[in-house]
């Protein structure tokens, strides 16, 4: 039956696996039917090494083992089992309780430690603790699922059409080892992006390597991509590993591609059509396993029509092209993030906040962000760690963002006054209308988010736009 709150399955309602290792059968089915009548789905495996078979070939939740058995002990299964099944709970039973045995359970994982002749009711508390243990986990796998569908996918934030796009992109390309140029402006998250792109394909367990061209002179990006051996230059006094191979097995990210000199971008499109380097003063090729994620804030099509970027190497980078726009043209985004870097940010900084004050958040939420997601990011930091009262006013604001505080656009009666000043001695209905119609604006027209911003109910707010006939 799924949650209509969340619509997500009843965790609470899916029965627990567990699997009974014991050489004693009666006494494991024993087990088993009293374990089955708190909602338990049980199997039963009569040796060690049955036991161990069913840990490989099926997931459990809850593994309850003997210690003592003829073949393959109560330890080994233990073992098994925490590398088989990681989040699965054991739980050891034995009729020769020591502590030495007791200790030795637990420094390999065991959930508890049990003996007989065994309690019945300890036994299924032990395992109903183990169920609420892997129901959190499994609830709140599922409600981060939710969220990713919803709000983003591992970071990547947005609940604009553009991020939506961009999202259901990202979950097709991740799997794959498909070559992608992502572009957009500086601070609009493109290393976030790639990073995204990494931890989501099956590469994940190896290094992601980022490196930014513009940051390195041309003498030492050649040695920085491929590496060198002793003495291949002026200053080599030992051999070094390039990021190709540090990345091997794994993802390399080259932000500002477009800054790359042409001599390198030709060594870089001979590595993507072979897939080997040389380090500078070697002569032995080596095969390398790197999946290649590219990003630019220039226009890499302008920059082959001038003739400063190759044509060959570009059309090699843009098999998937990724476009990240701007925060100014995602408004509606701009709450979302806040809430996500309050929160990521209280953690890092251990500052506790009520939050962001109303006159505040108009003004974050009017701003145009010329450094895109970066500067909103290094904003709310900087509010969080000069507060002093809880609660983040525009006394924290910077001062290019400050004067949205009062000079918000009129209503427009054409006699020239411009700003919040032009709202004093107007009707109360009059001023409620312009904010109201503003901060639809601000939102793109999203009706939760417009009434989050106003502070009023959502219902209240739906009333005003009949009332003032905002519905356009």
């Amino acid at each position: 039956m799924a949650d209509p709150k969340t619509d997500t399955p009843d965790i609470s309602s899916i029965p627990i696996r567990v699997l009974v290792v014991d050489d004693d059968e009666s006494h494991a089915q024993a087990v088993a039917e009293s374990l089955e009548r708190i909602n338990c789905e049980c199997k039963v495996a009569g040796s060690g090494a049955a036991g161990s078979q069913l840990i490989s070939s099926e997931s459990w939740d809850v593994v309850v083992t003997d210690l003592q058995m003829a073949d393959v002990d109560g330890i080994e299964i233990l073992r098994h089992a925490k590398e088989e099944l990681p989040d699965a709970e054991v739980i050891v039973l034995t009729g020769h309780g020591s502590i030495t045995s007791a200790v030795t359970a637990m420094q390999h994982g065991a959930y508890t430690y049990l003996t007989k002749p065994l309690d019945i009711g300890e036994l299924r508390s032990a395992v109903e603790k183990s169920a609420a243990r892997l129901r959190l986990i499994r609830r709140n796998a599922e409600l981060r699922r939710s969220l990713e569908e919803r709000f983003g996918f591992e970071g990547v934030i947005g609940n604009s059409p553009q991020m939506h796009r961009i999202i259901e992109i990202l979950k097709n390309v991740s799997p794959t080892d498909t070559t992608i140029l992502i572009h957009g402006e500086n601070g609009t998250g493109k290393e976030l992006v790639a990073k995204a792109i990494h931890q989501n394909s099956p590469r994940k367990s190896k290094p992601f390597v980022p490196l930014n061209i513009s940051a390195l002179p041309d003498s030492i990006l050649e040695s920085e991509l491929f590496g060198h051996e002793q003495g291949a230059f002026t200053g080599a006094s030992g051999r070094r590993v390039g990021k190709f191979e540090y990345a091997n097995g794994g993802t390399l990210f080259l932000d500002e591609v477009g800054e790359m000199p042409m001599d390198t971008q030709v060594k870089l499109l001979r590595v993507l059509e072979d897939r080997k380097i040389t380090r500078l003063g070697a002569n032995d090729e080596m095969e390398i396993n790197v999946r290649l994620v590219a990003a630019t804030n220039a226009n890499l099509k302008k920059m082959v029509d001038d003739g400063s970027f190759r044509e060959d190497l570009y059309y090699r980078l843009n098999v998937v092209n990724i476009e990240l726009p701007p925060l100014r043209e995602r408004p509606v985004d701009i709450p979302l993030l806040m809430e996500h870097f309050l929160k990521e940010l209280s953690k890092k900084t251990g500052r506790e906040v009520e939050g962001f004050s109303r006159t505040a958040r108009r003004a974050l939420l009017a701003y145009h962000w010329p450094g895109n997601i970066r500067q909103l990011r290094n904003t709310i930091e900087s509010m969080l760690v000069m507060d002093t009262d809880g609660l983040l006013d525009v006394d924290g604001l910077p001062s290019d963002i400050l004067p949205l505080v009062t000079n918000d656009d009129s209503p427009g009666d054409g006699d020239g006054v411009s700003g919040a000043d032009s709202l004093v001695g107007r009707p109360l209905d009059e001023v409620e209308k312009f904010y109201i119609s503003r901060a639809l604006e601000i939102t793109d027209g999203n009706r939760e988010e417009t009434a989050r911003l106003l502070a009023i109910g959502e219902r209240t707010l739906y009333r005003k736009i009949k009332e003032y006939d905002l519905k356009k």
